[in-house]
């Protein structure tokens, strides 16, 4: 399985890791040195070199030299570089030593004393503070002048020796200031480059959570069509029943035929028209577009899935709205020349001399008149909709209130039961907009409760969906429902099933419920009834 190759968070102790590596070093050094100088004096070939003025000293120094690096070899595993005031330590004990072993084997005539300016560079990387290290390098020129004059006192050497030993003191003291430059460059440098990294870590970290959090699906797609990489929306649209961690690595057609179709098409041709697409029948339509990377061995690409959902509510919205500002002002032209037939019709009926056969083709002039007026009425309703304002009701109350009202406007008896088992129920709603959309559903029940069952029934039910938190305000009818074949559709404007109907009245109703953040749908009940539900923001209990 092809994995994204991802930055590795840095080291928060990066400097103490590499002056731990370079302790380690000195300290493998040093623990060499103690054995080398202690066979220097067992072999033939090299016994005249070291210890010749006093050999038992020069055993006993370089023995215990060899037991103190036992010691530090045990402590590696540790933090003891950290600790400045034990490394000067250390630095001093081995700039002892070596002046020792250096005296004992006839000074600067030995050579053993340039020994000391590998100790200084050490110290010089190993100790933080500047001052300390040049202390170090102080420390060794004295030690080798003063073992050089006390050897010229005693015989041992010229006074021609403190020429060589001021040239290594000169060497020991440019050693020490040039690697502490060095090293205190290096740090930055180090330090930079930790902080480059730190940063670039945080912001792979960052684009990775934005890729992971956004709605548009996005998938990198090598040239053979393996996917490598995608985000959660991308498994979300084309495998939501599949976990994450096993959609990489896949072939793009394992998710949809249609979909490596078209990156196959763009591949060749270099052209991509985007076409709507469904993983399955029934899905949600998805839309597809792809965006070649920089060129690399693998050719990869950025194929982005969006759902097309959206897209097309937005584009109907647009629609809609265009709609109706011609139909505005379609209707507002309509109106004068219609009340002006509907009045004449209503005069020409009220005539005595008028035969039945006319009379009968008023009261249709009459009769078609209302219905235009209704559908001009509901298209100027849509267009000068104002914005809502909601107020906090009490379901169970402003429902006993309303269907009262209701009730006592209507020309014959009809049976409206309300089923409310949280009479504490708090919404938030424009009562106005409330009562257009619960008359407008009433209405619909009533009116297909009758053609059904000869009677005009309806029930209001309110229920709690605790998953969403939501309100479920349901209007149900005893009538026939409604045939699947045209659910679909009753939303739409101008789309009726009643003769008499004008088709704008679920169509309003839906979009004031939209104003007031809730949702109007159809749910066909089990005993196929119609159920228009109203699904709102709960308040309060």
């Amino acid at each position: 399985m092809h994995r994204p190759a991802i930055l590795t968070r840095p080291a928060t102790h990066a400097p103490s890791q590499q002056n731990l590596a370079l302790f380690r070093i000195y300290v493998a050094y040093r623990s060499l040195l103690s054995v080398v100088l202690l066979i220097m004096l067992v072999s033939p070939n090299t016994r005249a070199l070291v210890g010749v003025l006093n050999p038992p000293l020069y055993v006993a120094v370089a023995l215990a030299y060899l037991a103190t690096s036992i010691p530090l070899v045990g402590s590696l595993s540790t933090r003891l570089n950290r600790n400045q005031k034990l490394l000067f330590l250390v630095f001093l004990v081995d700039i002892g030593t070596i002046t020792v072993l250096a005296d004992t084997s006839g000074g600067m005539a030995s050579g053993l004393p340039v020994l000391l300016v590998i100790t200084v560079a050490a110290s010089a990387v190993l100790i933080s503070k500047r001052t300390v290290a040049t202390l170090i390098a102080a420390v060794s020129v004295l030690a080798v002048l003063i073992d050089t004059l006390r050897l010229i006192v005693t015989g041992v050497l010229d006074s021609g020796a403190l020429f060589p030993a001021g040239l290594l003191g000169l060497l020991i003291f440019g050693v020490s200031l040039m690697v502490q430059a060095i090293a205190h460059r290096l740090g930055r440098a180090e330090e930079l480059a930790r902080n480059r990294a730190s940063d670039l870590y945080n912001l792979q970290r960052l684009n990775e959570q934005i890729v992971q959090h956004m709605d548009t699906g996005i998938l990198l797609v090598d040239d053979e069509g393996v996917v490598r990489v995608m985000n959660k929306a991308a498994t979300s649209l084309l495998a939501p029943e599949r976990p994450v961690t096993v959609e990489q690595g896949r072939q793009l057609a394992d998710y949809c035929a249609e979909l490596a179709y078209q990156f196959e098409h763009w591949k060749d041709t270099g052209l991509h028209r985007a076409r709507p697409f469904s993983i399955t029948e029934g899905a949600a339509p998805l839309i597809a577009n792809f965006r070649e990377l920089q060129l690399n061995a693998r050719r990869e690409t950025l194929v982005f899935v969006e759902d097309y959902a959206p897209v097309a509510r937005y584009a109907q919205s647009l629609k809609l709205t265009s709609l109706g500002r011609l139909t505005a002002s379609i209707a507002h032209e309509i109106r004068n020349p219609l009340g002006a037939i509907s009045h004449a019709a209503q005069l020409l009926g009220e005539s005595p001399e008028l035969s039945e056969a006319d009379r009968r083709m008023a009261d249709i002039i009459q009769k078609h008149c209302e219905r235009v007026n209704q559908v001009v009425e509901s298209v100027m309703q849509i267009s000068r909709r104002e914005p809502p304002r909601p107020e906090y009701l009490l379901v169970g109350a402003w429902l006993t209130e309303f269907v009262e009202d209701y009730l006592k406007g209507l020309d014959q008896p009809a049976d409206i039961t309300i089923d409310c088992g949280y009479p504490e129920l708090l919404i938030e709603f424009d009562p106005g907009n409330l009562q257009r959309i619960m008359t407008n559903l009433l209405d619909n029940a009533l009116r297909h409760s009758a053609l059904a069952t000869g009677r005009q029934t309806a029930r209001i039910a309110v229920n709690l969906d605790f998953a969403s938190h939501q309100c479920l305000l349901e209007v149900i009818d005893a009538g026939a429902g409604v045939p699947a074949a045209d659910q679909d559709k009753l939303f739409e404007p101008f789309f009726t099933t009643v003769e008499k109907g004008s088709g704008m009245g679920l169509y309003l109703c839906q979009e004031l419920c939209e104003i007031n953040n809730a949702n109007l749908s159809y749910q066909p009940t089990p005993n196929g009834h119609s159920c228009f539900r109203i699904s709102l923001n709960q308040r309060a209990m």
